[in-house]
């Protein structure tokens, strides 16, 4: 049985068909371009079906991201400090009142 493969590239493209061609030619083949026409008529295609219509809600998603990256940023380490002396000392009460409002707001 022979060694030499002599089955053609399925990728006319590919590393081992061009090198495969070049062996046999002794030159490297130059990328194929459009025609005048095919390029023409691509640009009209892609000027007509490229278009991309962004939603309302991705724009107002958009700019609540901005406004919020451009607020100024909140310094809570007092107030984890305070609670976690008060967690410490046991002295901590939870407000329950509080927390239900905080809760039913949050589900409805």
């Amino acid at each position: 049985m022979s060694s030499i493969d002599t089955r053609s590239a399925f990728f006319p493209r590919s590393r081992s068909a061009q090198a495969e061609s070049t062996k046999q030619s002794g030159k490297v083949d130059a990328p194929q371009r459009n025609s005048m026409e095919r390029a023409t008529e691509l640009t009209e295609k892609t000027a007509t079906d490229a278009k991309v219509n962004i939603g309302d809600g991705v724009k107002d998603f958009a700019r609540i991201k901005k406004a919020a990256m451009s607020a100024p940023e909140v310094d809570n380490t007092d107030k984890i400090a305070r609670l976690k002396a008060q967690i410490a000392a046991g002295t901590y009460e939870v407000d329950y009142d509080g927390l239900a409002d905080k809760i039913l707001t949050s589900e409805f």
